[in-house]
């Protein structure tokens, strides 16, 4: 496995947890304190947007490193919980890193 299918997960999984995070703020101002509708809208639709870009990118990562269907649920689902996606990215990229290691040649001995 390539390390560049790796690192599009990390870049995705931070990027849509921050999102889901800002989208959590967002929906405080608007039902707690009646402020920031239009904001609101924008950023879940960009959160949307993410999200979706995650999942393939993460069902990507998870094709590649053979993980079973019940891990896969639950990487694909932790971008729906908020703060749950920078837990399960380190562990992901723990048990991913022996992988790429792996599948790195050896170098030729003269």
């Amino acid at each position: 496995m390539k390390s560049s299918v790796l690192t599009r997960y990390r870049v995705m999984a931070y990027v849509t947890a921050v999102m889901l995070l800002i989208l959590c703020a967002c929906m405080v101002a608007k039902y707690g304190f009646g402020v920031g509708e239009d904001v609101t809208f924008a950023v879940s639709q960009l959160h949307g947007v993410l999200y979706i870009i995650y999942l393939v990118v993460a069902f990507d990562l998870g094709s590649k490193a053979k993980w079973p269907f019940g891990k896969l649920i639950w990487i694909l689902i932790s971008g729906t919980i908020p703060t749950a996606a920078f837990f399960v990215e380190r562990k992901v990229v723990a048990e991913t890193l022996p992988l790429i290691a792996d599948a790195r040649p050896e170098p030729v001995k003269a």
